[in-house]
């Protein structure tokens, strides 16, 4: 027969017994969330898709190995108030992260943003085709959004299409971010360059902003070398001015469908406004998209009286002020490239 003393003392042992394994989950939970899956830091970009929930994400983080325990870890986020606020997209992560780290990461929304460079010169279907390899965008619709006149004049820009206006620069790009997006982000970097200071240059010249982009991209096909540019400028500027054709070869071939390379007598004698070597004057609109040395280079040209270049088959070019002193040139220039081949 038990005694009523002993009694008594029932709800006390099973308090501490239930406190003991509290205590105890509470140490195994608190040890978990501060040591990391594996010793060895492997780096991880883990997707979260769309409509997933802690589970899921516990789940994807347990088979990449960079969680030991999903229970655990669902556990801790419920209390931490993780479970209401997951962003979906890629986080960078690695297997040396502390659950703890990895649950900060998931509530801020830490997304991983990809580095793109967009290289100075690049079409519009060369950065659509760009970002699609990377997987950031759909080129067609990426395309698509460049020609809207309706999305074209919420940025606030006068032209028929952004040829010319998004901007050459390195981007961080999230992979859910849409595509109205990533073209706004390189229109307001060309709206950064392109200040007050420049506006105002552009009036002095009697340039308009578009004239001034279509230049400047012209003059980024025809070379690489920063040191060039003003006075290749100069020459485009010169030509303007005496009403000479501009004669730029990149022009002509932003007309051609499918370009392979090889640009033929017959190309310089097709009926288009990018043909310059016909059409009098800067073709409707940006052959690409310029970066900063060619908007510059445009609006400040080197004070000299140049009305021809040729390449020197070095990507640099040789000057002439006649089209007698050219015409050696291209004489020798050509000569000593049949000599290299």
């Amino acid at each position: 027969m038990v005694k009523q003393e002993d009694k008594s003392r029932w709800p006390f042992f099973l308090t501490l017994a239930v406190g003991c394994i509290l205590g105890l989950w509470f140490i195994q939970l608190a040890t978990f969330l501060v040591i990391p899956a594996q010793a060895g830091k492997i780096q991880k970009i883990v997707d979260v898709p769309y409509g997933a929930n802690l589970r899921t994400v516990a789940q994807v983080l347990a088979g990449e190995g960079i969680i030991r325990d999903s229970t655990y870890f669902i556990i801790a986020g419920k209390l931490i108030g993780v479970e209401k606020v997951i962003k979906p997209g890629e986080y960078a992560m690695h297997t040396h992260m502390r659950p703890l780290q990895i649950l900060d990461l998931l509530k801020r929304g830490d997304i991983y943003k990809h580095p793109v460079i967009i290289p100075e010169g690049y079409t519009i279907r060369q950065i659509a085709k760009l970002l699609e390899d990377k997987q950031l965008a759909d080129k067609k619709t990426f395309i698509g959004l460049t020609r809207d006149r309706g999305f074209i004049h919420s940025l606030k820009i006068q032209t028929d299409n952004l040829e010319g206006y998004l901007f050459p620069s390195t981007y961080s790009i999230a992979k859910s971010t849409a595509s109205e997006e990533i073209i706004r982000m390189m229109v307001r970097a060309f709206q950064d360059v392109y200040t007050q200071e420049l506006k105002d240059r552009a009036q002095q010249l009697h340039l308009t902003q578009h004239q001034v982009v279509t230049l400047a991209s012209i003059i980024e096909k025809e070379t690489s070398m920063d040191a060039e540019r003003p006075i290749i400028a100069a020459v485009f500027h010169n030509r303007l001015k005496r009403h000479i054709p501009l004669q730029s070869d990149p022009t002509v071939i932003y007309a051609l469908p499918n370009f392979n390379g090889n640009l033929k007598r017959v190309h310089l004698k097709m009926n288009s406004p990018y043909n310059t070597y016909r059409s009098p004057g800067l073709p409707p609109g940006p052959i690409a998209n310029p970066g900063r040395a060619s908007i510059y280079a445009t609006l400040y040209p080197a004070s000299v009286d140049y009305l021809f270049f040729v390449s020197r088959n070095d990507g640099t070019h040789y000057f002439s002020r006649s089209l007698q002193e050219h015409n050696l040139a291209v004489s020798m220039y050509q000569k000593m490239r049949r000599v290299k081949r």
